[in-house]
């Protein structure tokens, strides 16, 4: 059963699932535990919420082939890895802020997100999915010009802004998914579709990372690990294609829903 978590026309934060008619209901338990029980309490979003508090974000670059091949750079022995702040998350229908510093250089990639389960370290591969809370969709917005030359080398600060961590609406959990490699992603923007691609051709699997990440290193409960982006990004293209005031982005990802956001100043 899929879940996210909303503010409520009450005013209150609450789970929630969708049933076939896409109405919202209530959902009372902990998503950690695997005890969510739906209730009959009908629901309306009045804002979507990240569907956790994520006390890190970490993120893997150049993880699939097709965008290695594209942004003509070699496929990497370990996984790339950086960081978002948590400030820059933000939920399903929320706006993608141009930051005033920031001219002609934003850009969008879809994203499958692994959301930790527990605290956790040094845990081995195969062992991963028991540690795995579920899958949610992710946008890892990115300031290149940041990202590539005003960042001192490093990609964090192109891509940490506020709203530069969309994710949501919900959460497909662990015990619901048959394959981590199996997952197609389709990005659009203005409803024209710009990435198309299946986790099959990730370099490094979901539990690979996750087993990679925890090595002498905690995982808190929570943290959010973006996986990296399949091939299409608007940097790559040419022309380029950058993401400007009035955009609509949307991610769609097989068997968990659609994240969607317009971009404003």
């Amino acid at each position: 059963m899929k879940w996210g978590r909303i503010i409520n026309e009450h005013g209150n934060i609450t789970y929630v699932t969708a049933r076939e008619n896409n109405e919202l209901y209530e959902l009372e338990g902990n998503p950690f535990d695997n005890s969510f029980q739906i209730t009959e309490r009908k629901a309306i979003a009045r804002k979507w919420l990240p569907p956790v508090e994520a006390p890190a974000i970490l993120c893997i670059g150049l993880n699939y082939r097709g965008h290695a091949k594209e942004t003509q750079k070699p496929i990497p022995e370990y996984p790339v890895v950086f960081m978002k702040n948590p400030s820059a998350l933000t939920g399903h229908l929320e706006p993608i802020i141009i930051p005033r510093v920031c001219r002609n250089e934003m850009d969008y990639e879809g994203e499958l997100v692994i959301i930790i389960k527990s605290n956790i370290k040094n845990i081995k591969k195969e062992d991963a999915h028991n540690y795995i809370a579920g899958f949610t969709i992710g946008n890892d917005v990115s300031a290149r010009k940041w990202q590539m030359e005003l960042g001192g080398g490093q990609w964090v600060r192109g891509k940490s802004f506020d709203t530069f961590a969309p994710i949501g609406p919900f959460v497909l959990p662990m015990n619901n998914i048959k394959s981590a490699c199996s997952f197609q992603i389709i990005t659009k923007v203005n409803n024209q579709i710009v990435q198309t691609g299946n986790t099959s051709d990730m370099i490094f699997s979901p539990y690979e990372l996750v087993s990679f990440l925890s090595q002498d290193t905690t995982l808190k409960a929570g943290t959010l690990i973006f996986t990296g982006t399949p091939s299409g990004v608007g940097w790559a293209r040419s022309p380029k294609i950058i993401l400007s005031k009035g955009d609509v982005v949307e991610i769609h990802i097989s068997s968990i829903g659609a994240l969607k956001n317009t971009v404003t100043e």
